[in-house]
């Protein structure tokens, strides 16, 4: 038996936690993971807005805890001077990862962790290239072929 997951949103109420640090870059990541939400039908998005990418992973679990059925986590990590951005990219990613495996719910990954901003925008410009979009995606069809392997 092979099961797969559909994109069609219907019915799904999806979460995006989204980080405010490096804001530019996250809302148009932000834009194009609603744009592509309202592309695919997506019944119900909430929106959660936390200071950085190492509270994404709470911001995913509290979504879940209201009713998610599967969530986006957005943020931007730029690579600096110091060891912060190794720490910020492992511990955030580790985070949503958790959270995924503990509550069984979908959390897609679109934290960019680059080295400069020139690849974040990059990143982040409108259409299908947009990380944004991707983890919407990836979301959608991960929630639906769950749906459809606990489906009799």
């Amino acid at each position: 038996m092979i099961v797969e997951g559909v994109t069609d949103g219907a019915g799904l109420h999806i979460g995006l936690a989204v980080a405010s640090w490096n804001q530019t870059i996250t809302d148009r990541l932000l834009d194009g993971a609603e744009s592509r939400c309202e592309e695919l039908g997506v019944s119900e998005v909430t929106v959660l807005r936390v200071p950085g990418a190492l509270e994404l992973p709470l911001a995913a679990k509290a979504l879940i805890d209201q009713g998610c059925d599967a969530v986006v986590a957005i943020g931007t990590i730029v690579r600096g001077d110091t060891d912060h951005y190794e720490i910020v990219v492992r511990e955030s990613t580790s985070g949503i990862t958790r959270v995924a495996l503990d509550s069984g719910v979908p959390v897609t990954n679109a934290i960019l962790a680059v080295h400069d901003y020139g690849d974040a925008v990059e990143r982040s410009d409108q259409g299908d290239a947009n990380k944004g979009v991707e983890a919407v995606d990836a979301a959608i069809l991960t929630a639906t072929a769950i749906a459809r392997l606990e489906s009799p």
